[in-house]
């Protein structure tokens, strides 16, 4: 009988992966503990505790009877959040969870962390690229992940996989991907940047079939990007979102400082309101222009370019169209 625990496993990524886990029966049991309820509560091989990393963990376990821990717990969206609350989950979650390894003498750790350790990406930006974050999220990210690779030298049987995934989108998720689709089909896209720009983006099957893969490959530590191997300038996204899902959406062009400036009005007058949020604007206006090179050089099979993955989603949920 094999056991995994996900925290953070509530979330989107960690839902689709304990269904992929059992589904491909890598596991019998998928534990997933979260700060909040998780959908597949009561399903055949789910387990779930409601559990803080914040705080020191104490799941029932015995040495050894732990396969695999994976670490999605995170406070990730931006905006959303004081800087405080990113550096008290990301980073005392990841010692906690370390701590909690070493107590069970789990020797596998899947970290998830992200492109934001890379800060802004102006032009191709791999692996072996400069680590440069310039935000709360990004810096609290890259500490994390390092403090996983320290539980990882500090045992000789331990091994740590650590991705770093561009925005990942996919069924049932209400992320960046569905709001740019969602506005195309209204007929209009408001974009505060060139065209040209890269948005690097993973479709969350391909993420699914990325951490299998490298879960059995055999280096101790591994870090890599996780982005489709061809990811399209925004311009040629849009023009791929009309073509495949049959939309006439038009693009147009606002300079930055104008969307900004009434981005930031309406933010004042409705805090609440999130779909405008000036910082928002800013993340729409960043070029991300990540490179999987890792997985390219190991021989990872990208098996969903953006028209593929928009073909695959409407064909396992259309509703979200």
């Amino acid at each position: 009988m094999s056991t995994c625990i996900i925290f953070g496993g509530a979330g989107y990524i960690g839902t689709h992966l304990a269904n992929f886990l059992l589904d491909k029966n890598i596991f019998s049991t998928v534990h997933i503990a979260d700060i909040r309820e998780s959908s597949l509560n009561g399903h055949k091989g789910i387990r779930t505790t409601l559990t803080d990393v914040r705080k020191s963990i104490n799941l029932p376990y015995e040495a050894g009877t732990v396969d695999w821990i994976f670490n999605f717990a995170a406070v990730h969206r931006e905006p959303g959040h004081k800087p405080m609350e990113y550096y008290e989950t990301n980073i005392c979650g990841a010692k906690n969870v370390c701590d909690f390894a070493e107590k069970i003498l789990c020797n596998n750790i899947f970290f998830t962390a992200s492109i934001s350790v890379y800060g802004p990406t102006l032009t191709p930006t791999a692996e072996d690229s400069m680590t440069t974050p310039n935000t709360p999220y990004g810096i609290s990210k890259l500490i994390a992940e390092s403090t996983h690779q320290m539980w990882a030298l500090n045992g000789n049987q331990r091994r740590l996989v650590s991705v770093r995934p561009g925005v990942i989108y996919g069924p049932n998720d209400p992320g960046n991907i569905l709001r740019m689709i969602k506005a195309i089909k209204r007929g209009y896209f408001f974009l505060p940047t060139s065209p040209s720009i890269h948005k690097s983006y993973g479709y969350i099957y391909g993420l699914l079939e990325s951490i299998w893969f490298m879960m059995n490959e055999k280096e101790k530590i591994i870090i890599y990007n996780y982005v489709e191997k061809e990811t399209e300038p925004i311009g040629e996204m849009i023009k791929i979102v009309n073509e495949t899902l049959k939309y006439n959406g038009r693009t147009i062009r606002i300079p930055f400082w104008i969307l900004h400036l009434t981005a930031s009005i309406i933010y004042r007058i409705s805090p609440r309101f999130n779909g405008i949020h000036p910082d928002r604007v800013k993340k729409v206006a960043r070029p991300t222009h990540i490179l999987p090179n890792v997985l390219i050089k190991k021989g990872f099979v990208f098996k969903y370019n953006f028209r593929d993955s928009l073909l695959h989603w409407k064909n396992l949920s259309s509703s979200d169209f």
